[in-house]
């Protein structure tokens, strides 16, 4: 049984233990990896995701009035009004997509979902926008919604910032939605015209956790993104993504730590660019410089890096990665890195070595 079929069975057998009928539609979403576009989201920018062979499923059905949900992880069964408000619970993500459909006008009188999820929580992989494609697929498919799966990216995004109350980017739901295995997705969060990109072939994308929490990822995500609002007010732009290389100049001119918050910005949507032109040509020692210098751009500009990460970085590099660098919003977390499928299980091995507290995530 391959795996796809033994989690499907899964779903199945768990939602009819939990609520005892079977599932009417059975979902998945997966978790994702940003390659380039780190902290440019919500600067109306350029970033460039590709999904993880990880995802969330779920089993979901038909419910008049209320949201029930299980989740294998918290081992909680809980039910919720469909126009219950947020709670602070986990349970939210789920209400949010609901509460995301009914604002637009969509028939969804409520439904029961069961969750199991093979994403990380904390790893900055994105768990909670593969939770929330997922639910979405399963409403989708389970209420005919004719929602196409840009339209579904904007509505789960839509649940998590005004109903759970994060403020992301879209970055995360278009990854889980439009996303597709060996393409990286280039999308312009502005316009939100997108494409996909082969990825070099002979390559593997590797996700390491460094086994640090990010304890300041929310209050740190958050800064950020007010000193980024700022640092384009002060420049007279709606948003950093309006300057380009040539505008460096005004940009050296702000205070700190707005200069370099800005910094960052520009430069890091230049990689994008660049790297999408690299990944065109199958350039991978070009886009590997790229991830490298990223990596620098969010350690000392964007100073939402760590020891763990840096070093963690290193040892992917020295043991023969084209490309390594921190993925997600940073104060801990993952690194993402490009080494050649040749050796990959002794690359695997080295990284680990030098790192006993990483985990290897894909």
């Amino acid at each position: 049984m391959s795996a796809t079929h033994r989690l499907v069975a899964q779903v199945r057998s768990g939602f009819r233990d939990v609520f005892g009928q079977d599932p009417e539609v059975v979902a998945s979403a997966p978790g994702r990896v940003n390659l380039l576009g780190e902290h440019t989201d919500y600067n109306e920018g350029y970033v460039l995701p590709t999904p993880l062979p990880l995802c969330t499923w779920v089993g979901a059905a038909r419910l008049v009035g209320g949201v029930e949900v299980y989740s294998t992880a918290f081992e909680e069964r809980t039910r919720r009004p469909v126009e219950d408000p947020r709670r602070g619970h986990w349970s939210d993500y789920v209400t949010g997509c609901v509460w995301s459909l009914r604002r637009e006008g969509y028939p969804v009188p409520g439904a029961r979902v069961w969750v199991v999820s093979e994403v990380p929580v904390g790893a900055g992989v994105s768990s909670s926008a593969a939770l929330e494609v997922s639910v979405m697929r399963a409403l989708r498919q389970l209420f005919a919604l004719p929602l196409d799966d840009l339209a579904l990216a904007r509505l789960a995004q839509a649940a998590e910032v005004e109903y759970v109350g994060v403020r992301c980017g879209i970055m995360d739901q278009a990854a889980a939605s439009l996303g597709r295995p060996g393409q990286a997705l280039f999308l312009d969060t502005r316009t939100l015209q997108f494409d996909l990109v082969p990825l070099p072939p002979g390559h593997r994308v590797v996700v390491v956790d460094s086994g640090v929490p990010r304890r300041l990822a929310e209050a740190g995500y958050n800064q950020r993104r007010a000193e980024c609002e700022e640092a384009a007010r002060r420049l007279g732009v709606r948003a950093l993504r309006d300057l380009d290389r040539e505008d460096l100049l005004h940009v050296e001119r702000l205070p700190e730590p707005f200069r370099r918050r800005a910094r960052h910005v520009v430069t890091e949507n230049a990689r994008v660019l660049e790297g999408v032109r690299a990944l065109q040509a199958a350039d991978v020692s070009t886009f590997g410089a790229l991830m490298v210098a990223s990596h620098r751009s969010l350690r000392d500009d964007f100073e939402v890096s760590t020891p763990e990460l840096d070093h963690l970085v290193d040892a992917c590099l020295r043991h023969g990665a084209v490309g390594a660098r921190l993925t997600g919003a940073g104060f801990g977390g993952a690194v993402v890195a490009l080494a050649p499928e040749a050796g990959l299980d002794e690359f695997r091995a080295s990284v680990l070595r030098a790192h006993p507290n990483a985990r290897w995530i894909a």
